[in-house]
């Protein structure tokens, strides 16, 4: 694809069972990259290929492919729903150009909606909105518009109205057109026919038109003129405006369908190729001078300007090794070139290039600007980090990852799982930055931690399965955090003899409670005749101990350490020394002025029939769970609460118990906060501290 204008670089994101795969489906069915439809209930779905997707009929990690469709080249990444693995869509919205947001038309915006639109707006994702499961009882195209403008905050209109709900849906009106779109389902929705308005759709038709223009008039002057003097205004000058109003000014058309039952797919394909950005609409992106973090520099989307770009997923092929998804912003590369990843300040070379189809590639010998593809070879790049020529580098924006918030102790089963698994646990990490594992040295375990009980589950089926390492799972643990209640400051010094030179350092600290969940360390002692260096040691001795604790050897949070004053020695004072004393005066000042532990709150959201609605509330608040507000959503209840996580676990079987199976929720990291010193003193107990 020469043209860049004619590439389409997105992702399909929605709240879990809202029906994204079955789109994606759809989408390869139709443009021919799949020659049959493959069904997310039957463990077919070609974009759903790992074992664990097709047992639980949930998307667990994203999966990119190509296809074409009426001479433009997309690129789709289908994304999970589950908020266990949000990590999933904020790294791929981070190298996407434009999404389609997938809804339900009877549960609208449900709570993963919201957190994924919410990353969406953070990397400014131009979307388009489709309603599906028009086929479905309760089935609400309307509700579902009103609720992306009132929960979600957007300009959203429908750019086409439904014909018939439910088992009578057939089709729908193009707004933009004034047509009907009817389909035939004796060809597995492959051709719909194009019919006029009939009389009974005139009215709504007109009335859903001038909505639609009146909500994108402001950001065209030839489509306000024509609207403000009545003129008609024609499907071509409404379709410019309605591209310019999504690229630039963040309206969301709305469309609507039934994937499952094939219907709405094709002109869902027609907007995101009308509507959604190419490359060049998006422009220069903007990076970082290597050596001078504060100097902006730009690439652009050219072919012709120097290569850059992003690894955003780093996944294990038992084929070919380790496979970096990346992102191709400017320039070309070719199997074999040498690029600069600047971060790590190495070389790395390209072994193969890769055009990705879920988990089956295709190997090519070039990639250009726009790409997305996959690389292999690369042995220092990880997710976040930037390649670019060795002589012009550049450095992208790094990306965040979410907290982790819950643990389960492993333990290998043999000597030979031993071995493995510290290197599995290490592949895994590189693969998905949301997991981690540490050993606990207080008790000796080794502790794995994640975003949820589902990902840990998950990660420990691939462990025997994938990996083929056995090992013994405890119960699932909370991640706590400590804290201090109080200021205090503490000197220490540190002077001991090493390899005949004495190593000389010390510091003065003073530590005081912020609001902010982090561990910072300020200079508040300045002296031209101390070396930067040594202010830098210091420094880092603070952040290094942080992890560690002082209590339980939970991660210190929410604490402001202040370098109030360093002793120089010209000549034993060392870098290491001053390390050293400025972690174990941190530490010591922590102790003065009192230890506390810090549980993580979650902010809860369910959604229970109305008669259950009391059951639930009493349930939460018996968690220790404070209920912020109930919302009336047709015959349901949507209550929304912050719960501390460690009265969650098992709450998945608790609420189906409750309400007969008729609930569900979402639970998301909301901060951590003080916890009671009664049940302190409790977790502390189990872990053998006595205080």
């Amino acid at each position: 694809m020469k043209d860049l204008n004619k590439i389409r670089n997105i992702g399909i994101m929605a709240h879990i069972d809202a029906g994204k795969t079955t789109t994606t489906e759809r989408i390869l069915y139709y443009t021919g990259k799949s020659y049959k439809i493959g069904e997310v209930h039957d463990g077919t779905a070609t974009m759903d290929w790992m074992v664990q997707e097709q047992e639980r009929g949930i998307t667990i990690t994203s999966a990119a492919t190509t296809c074409m469709w009426a001479d433009h080249k997309i690129n789709i990444i289908d994304t999970p729903g589950h908020v266990d693995f949000t990590i999933e869509v904020e790294r791929s919205l981070r190298v996407l150009d434009g999404a389609v947001g997938v809804f339900c038309a009877v549960g609208g915006v449900e709570p993963q909606s919201e957190t994924v639109w919410g990353q969406a707006d953070k990397y400014n994702v131009p979307r388009i909105a489709f309603v599906n499961k028009m086929d479905r009882v309760g089935a609400d195209f309307h509700n579902v518009v009103s609720e992306i403008k009132e929960r979600l905050g957007k300009n959203a209109a429908a750019i086409q109205l439904p014909i018939g709900a439910e088992d009578e849906y057939l089709g729908a009106i193009d707004l933009v057109r004034m047509k009907r779109m009817i389909w035939t389902s004796e060809d597995l929705g492959e051709n719909y026919e194009l019919q006029d308005l009939i009389d009974s759709d005139l009215e709504d038709a007109e009335l859903y038109r001038e909505e639609l223009i009146g909500s994108i008039a402001d950001f065209d002057e030839e489509l306000a003129e024509a609207y403000l003097g009545d003129e008609a205004v024609s499907e071509k000058l409404l379709k410019s405006a309605i591209r310019n109003a999504v690229i630039n000014e963040g309206f969301i058309p709305v469309l609507c369908g039934t994937a499952f039952k094939n219907k709405g797919v094709q002109p869902l394909l027609d907007a995101v190729t009308d509507y959604l950005p190419s490359p060049i609409d998006i422009g220069e992106v903007k990076g970082y001078d290597v050596k001078n973090n504060e100097k902006e520099i730009t690439r652009k989307p050219d072919v012709s300007d120097d290569f850059s770009g992003l690894a955003f997923k780093i996944a294990t092929d038992p084929f070919v090794g380790s496979l970096t998804f990346f992102r191709i912003y400017s320039g070309e590369i070719k199997v074999g070139a040498q690029v600069l990843n600047p971060l790590e300040n190495k070389k790395e070379r390209i072994g193969k290039i890769l055009q990705m189809h879920s988990n089956k590639r295709e190997e090519v010998e070039v990639a250009k600007a726009g790409d997305i593809v996959a690389f292999t070879g690369l042995k220092y790049t990880r997710t976040g980090h930037t390649l670019c020529v060795t002589n012009k580098p550049i450095i992208f924006d790094l990306m965040e990852f979410p907290e982790t918030v819950i643990s389960i102790a492993i333990e290998p089963k043999t000597t030979a799982d031993e071995d493995k698994l510290q290197k599995t646990l290490a592949q895994l990490q590189i693969e998905d930055p949301s997991f981690k594992h540490m050993n606990n040295k207080e008790t000796g375990q080794l502790l794995i931690y994640g975003m949820g009980e589902l990902h840990l589950d998950i990660i420990v089926d691939r462990l025997s399965r994938e990996f083929k390492v056995g090992v013994n799972v405890g119960s699932p643990q909370v991640a706590y955090r400590e804290s201090i209640e109080g200021s205090a400051t503490a000197t220490h010094e540190y002077r001991q003899e090493v390899g005949g030179k004495v190593q000389y350092g010390e510091v003065k600290i003073t530590v005081e409670p912020q609001e902010e969940q982090i561990v910072s360390a300020v200079e508040n002692f300045k002296s031209r005749e101390i070396p930067k260096e040594i202010f830098k040691a210091a420094t880092q001795g603070v952040l290094d101990s942080a992890p560690g604790g002082a209590l339980a050897g939970y991660p210190f949070i929410s604490i402001k350490a202040s370098i109030d004053e360093l002793k120089y020695d010209d000549v034993d004072s060392s870098e290491l020394a001053y390390t050293i004393a400025a972690s174990m005066a941190f530490k010591e000042a922590c102790q003065k002025a009192g230890l506390s532990l810090m549980e993580p709150f979650m902010d809860l959201e369910v959604i229970s029939p109305t008669e259950f609605a009391g059951d639930v509330i009493s349930d939460v608040n018996a968690k220790r769970g404070r209920i912020l507000s109930m919302n009336p959503k047709g015959d349901k209840e949507v209550i929304k609460a912050e719960v501390p996580l460690a009265e969650m676990f098992g709450y998945s079987t608790n609420l189906r118990s409750k309400t007969q199976g008729r609930a569900n929720f979402s639970m998301t990291f909301k901060n951590y906060e003080l916890l009671d010193k009664n049940i302190a003193k409790k977790v502390l107990e189990k872990r053998g501290i006595f205080i």
